[in-house]
C-alpha cells in the first residue's frame, strides 16, 4: 500500500488534547491510517472478485429475488441470471476502482472528536463503525451515479430487465421484482468495503505486524496498554 500523508484538521487551533502519553493528533492519525489501510485492502479485494477468499465482493441477488430464484430458474431464466450476476460483479469492481478518490477523501476529511474513546475500546471495529455511521449517507449519494454508469457499461441492467419483465408478467400473486438495482448495489458495495475494513481494523488492533505506519504503532500500542490496565483493575 502506498504511503499516504493524511492531513488532519482539528476542531481547535489551540493546544492538542492529550491523554497519558498520546496526543489527540496521534490518536486521530493512527485511526485514519488504520482505516486507510483497510480501505486499500478493500480496493484489492474488489479488483479481484474471483479469488476464493473474496466472496464478500461478488454480487448476490437481493433477498426478494434470491427467495424466488428456483421459480426464475424453472422459467428458463438461469442463463440470464448468471449473466446478470457476473456483469453486476464486474460493475461493482469497476465502480470501486473509479471511486478511489471519493473513499480516500472521506477518510482524510474525517474529524474524530471522540478519538480516544474509539481508540481505547473492546470493540475491535470501533473506528470502522464510526466511519460507516458518519460517511455512508454521503458516500451513497456520491457513489450512486458511478455505480449506475458501470452497470450500463456492462449492460447488466439489460439482462436484469429481461428477468424482471418475464417474472413480473406471471399471473400468480407476487411482489414485483425491482428492475433497477443501482441503490441496492451501491449499498452492498459500501457495506462490503466496510466489512473488509472492519476485518483489517481487528487485525491491526490485535497484531503488531499489521500496524504498517509509525502512527498506527504508537496509537494502537498505547490503546493495547490502556486496555490491559483496565482489565487488571476489574
Amino acid at each position: 500500500m502506498p504511503a499516504l500523508i493524511l492531513l488532519v484538521i482539528l476542531p481547535s487551533c489551540g493546544s492538542l488534547g492529550k491523554l497519558g502519553g498520546l496526543t489527540e493528533l496521534e490518536a486521530i492519525g493512527g485511526l485514519k491510517d488504520a482505516l486507510t489501510q483497510g480501505l486499500f485492502r478493500s480496493f484489492d479485494a474488489f479488483a479481484n472478485p474471483d479469488a476464493e477468499s473474496n466472496a464478500v465482493v461478488r454480487f448476490v441477488l437481493p433477498d426478494q429475488a434470491a427467495s424466488i430464484q428456483s421459480t426464475l430458474n424453472s422459467l428458463g431464466l438461469a442463463p440470464a441470471l448468471d449473466r446478470a450476476t457476473a456483469k453486476f460483479t464486474r460493475a461493482m469492481g469497476q465502480a470501486v476502482q473509479a471511486s478511489k478518490p471519493l473513499f480516500i477523501n472521506s477518510i482524510k476529511k474525517l474529524t474524530i472528536k471522540d478519538a480516544f474513546n474509539i481508540l481505547i475500546t473492546d470493540n475491535p471495529h470501533a473506528a470502522t463503525d464510526y466511519f460507516k455511521r458518519v460517511n455512508k449517507p454521503l458516500l451513497l449519494e456520491a457513489f450512486r451515479p458511478i455505480v449506475d454508469s458501470t452497470i450500463r457499461v456492462e449492460q447488466a441492467d439489460l439482462d436484469w430487465k429481461k428477468v424482471t419483465s418475464v417474472y413480473n408478467l406471471l399471473p400468480f400473486k407476487k411482489e414485483p421484482l425491482e428492475s433497477n438495482l443501482t441503490d441496492f448495489m451501491a449499498g452492498r458495495v459500501i457495506d462490503g468495503m466496510c466489512l473488509i475494513m472492519a476485518n483489517e481494523e481487528e487485525q491491526i488492533r490485535s497484531k503488531y505486524e499489521f500496524r504498517k505506519t509509525d502512527m498506527m504503532r504508537k496509537a494502537f500500542g498505547y490503546a493495547e496498554q490502556e486496555l490491559k490496565k483496565r482489565l487488571s483493575q476489574q
